[in-house]
């Protein structure tokens, strides 16, 4: 896998204002926000996308969700927020580096973001 732009970011070699960081993700707004909060949660270990994730990578993925209601929490929230996980391209994946979009911001409804 080729570095994506997000390595680029994790690695300095691209700004980006990074609102969370540990050691084993960041979390950036994102550009093109779909929504009042739109942050991208981005693990620093290079995964192309979930169905790659393989069984050593359990950790990881549990700490992912764990930092995203740290991320929520910061950003103030924390009662109302949406995690969406794209999954190759059909699914809308741009960045071929497993991401987690935090969504929030206005009402929360079916399918979509209202207000």
């Amino acid at each position: 896998m080729a570095d994506s732009i997000f390595t680029k970011i994790i690695n300095g070699e691209i700004p980006a204002e990074k609102i969370y960081e540990d050691e084993h993700c960041i979390a950036i707004n994102d550009i093109s926000p779909q929504a009042p909060v739109h942050v991208l949660l981005i693990p620093k270990k290079a995964i192309e996308k979930l169905s790659d994730a393989e069984d050593g990578d359990q950790a990881l993925l549990g700490h992912l969700m764990l930092a995203a209601g740290r991320v929520a929490r910061q950003l103030g929230v924390a009662d109302a927020f949406r995690l969406i996980i794209n999954n190759g391209e059909g699914a809308g994946m741009t960045v071929h580096h497993l991401h987690m979009h935090i969504i929030a911001g206005g009402t929360l409804s079916e399918g979509k973001m209202v207000g």
